[in-house]
Formats: C-alpha cells, structure tokens, sequence
C-alpha cells in the first residue's frame, strides 16, 4: 500500500486488524451518541410546546424555559468540560476506526463522522449561541428591537425572545436526527457485517456438502468395481 492511499483495500471484516462493530471504538463512538439523545431527551418536554402544539404560548413558561436554559449555561466549567470529554471521546473513535481503514470503515465510519461533525456544528452554531443569548438577556434591555444592524447589506439579526427560542428547540431536534442517523450507520455496519457472516457460513457449508457428495459417488464406484473384479475371480 502506498503512503498516499490511506484505505487498505485488502483489509477485509476478517482481518485482524479491523475495527468493526464489535471493537472497542465502536462503543466510544455509540456511548457518547446515547449520552447526548439522553440530555435532548431531557429537554424535549421544554421544547415540545414550542413546535409541535398550536396552543398558545404562555408568557409564564417562555420565562420558565429560560430560567433552566440560564441555569445550564450558567452552570460551573466543569460540566462544560465533561460535556466537551465526552464529545471528544466520539471523534477519539471514529479516528481509530478510520486509522487505515476498510472498505467498510471508510463507507459507514466516514458517513457517521460527517454526521458527527454537522451535530457539533449544529450544536455550536446553534444550540451554545442560543444559550449565550438567553443568558444575556438581551430581551430585557429597552432599547432591543429584534434586528441589529452594522451597514445596509451586514449585521447580525437577532430574533424576538420567542422565535430565538423555538430556534432552540429546533435545534435540538436537528441534532437529536442527526445523532440517530449516526446510530443507524453503525448499526447498519453491525447488519453487513452479520450477514456477510452468515453468507460465507452458507457457502463453506455447501462446499462442504457438494464435496461430501463428489467422495461419495467417487468411492461408490470404487467399491462396484472391486466387487466385480472379485466375483470374476471366484
């Protein structure tokens, strides 16, 4: 293989150097996956009135919503950190398992870890701007009026308090998508790898059986022949 070629095309899901499923990476990679839709599920009965009712919204739980929302933005560096650990542990094995990869790795790792990437682009973009936003309060000063601008054709538009934060919420499902379409690549990595299994173990078995047959009517003969020769010579 030459240096340039990063993907070992000889490297099958029976090396012994593949990082399949069942590796060990596999599990920092769908660990850190489950973690994350656990938080977004946490906060999905926050988000819920905001996108999927057409009730009214209530004054009283937007202040509600960004009371939590401060707390957790405003929470000590250590769950920030945690949090970013965590997210690290991911990208940690998806660079494992796309170290000289197959065939396989490069089709479904590389798929997951551009899913991986939008999530912490969502998340960053979105999701921690958003949090910034509530935790200043910007909605609270006078002089707010939903729209700033630095020239005719530049500025950076900010929403009113209830559209920043169904924004949020959207957010939230976005990523939550995302973080599930990760999931289904590695369990579709799983499956192809079971039924590549199970295909070869069919085939062996079958050779196996057509060889048995071809002994068979090899010594059946044998054995006819030996039989006649003997009779001819009584």
């Amino acid at each position: 293989m030459s240096t340039t070629q990063w993907v070992d095309w000889k490297k099958t899901t029976k090396s012994r150097d593949y990082r399949g499923s069942s590796s060990f990476a596999t599990f920092m990679i769908v660990g850190p996956v489950f973690f994350f839709l656990g938080m977004l599920f946490a906060q999905f009965p926050y988000d819920y009135p905001l996108l999927w009712t057409q009730d009214p919204i209530a004054p009283a739980y937007l202040d509600q919503l960004e009371v939590h929302l401060r707390h957790m933005h405003q929470a000590p560096p250590l769950i920030a950190r945690l949090l970013h650990i965590v997210v690290g542990v991911g990208f940690l094995g998806f660079f494992i398992k796309l170290f000289r990869p197959s065939e396989a790795n490069v089709l479904f790792d590389g798929a997951s870890l551009i899913l991986y990437v939008i999530g912490a682009g969502v998340y960053i973009a979105n999701i921690v701007k958003g949090m910034r936003t509530v935790s200043a309060g910007i909605w609270n000063d006078e002089g707010f009026t939903g729209v700033t601008h630095d020239g005719p054709l530049t500025g950076e538009i900010t929403l009113g308090r209830e559209d920043s934060l169904k924004v949020l919420s959207a957010s939230n499902t976005i990523l939550a998508l995302v973080l599930v379409g990760v999931l289904v690549l590695q369990a579709g990595q799983w499956y192809a790898e079971h039924r590549e299994a199970v295909d070869t173990e069919v085939a062996d078995r079958q050779d196996r059986e057509a060889a048995e047959k071809a002994g068979e009517k090899v010594g059946g003969g044998g054995e006819r022949k030996t039989s006649a020769g003997t009779k001819k010579k009584q």
